[in-house]
């Protein structure tokens, strides 16, 4: 009788130890996405400067000016808690971003113009926090992900409803291509 009960209470705090090892990866990957989600705020609140200085010098690049605006307001309106989605989008996002900076080559009153260069400056500044970001994030869904599935915590993590984190990565090929810009 007194083995089982030691039996029992060793059991118990097995399974305390491993659901609080959960929860706590769990809060971890939480947290990481709320860094993400602080970044991709910071630089869509930066975009609507960035294209009202770039129109100046380059109305005819209204087509590459539109789909950045059109990419931000869907990134802003995604789902916060879909990763893999917002993923998708910010990834477009980047890249139309980078067509903007890339016109400054072709017009060097825009890449001289003060308000211009700061905010570029101020957007490879965010673009670095994000992909820093990112990596914490990952990093911490691996962990979870780990944990979820690995034995024995998966023992405790399916009953519980711990389920495995998606990665914040791109995942079409042409977001990951430089930008061309052609006039």
């Amino acid at each position: 009788m007194l083995i089982g009960l030691a039996i029992l209470a060793v059991a118990a705090l097995y399974l305390i130890i491993v659901y609080n090892g959960l929860v706590k990866a769990r809060q971890m990957k939480e947290e990481a996405w709320s860094g993400i989600d602080v970044q991709l705020k910071r630089r869509a609140d930066l975009i609507p400067n960035l294209i009202e200085t770039v129109k100046g010098y380059a109305a005819h690049e209204k087509t590459v000016l539109e789909e950045v605006v059109s990419l931000r307001n869907r990134a802003q309106a995604a789902p916060s808690g879909d990763v893999a989605g917002r993923a998708a989008i910010e990834g477009a996002l980047s890249q139309a971003l980078g067509r903007i900076v890339a016109l400054a080559e072709a017009y060097p009153d825009l890449k001289a113009n003060q308000n211009f260069a700061e905010l570029q400056r101020s957007l490879e500044t965010i673009e670095g926090e994000i992909q820093m970001s990112r990596r914490y994030y990952n990093g911490a869904a691996r962990d979870l992900n780990v944990r979820v599935e690995s034995f024995p915590s998966n023992l405790v993590a399916g009953p519980f409803g711990f389920t495995k984190a998606p990665y914040f990565e791109i995942t079409d090929t042409a977001d990951r291509a430089v930008p061309s810009v052609k006039f």
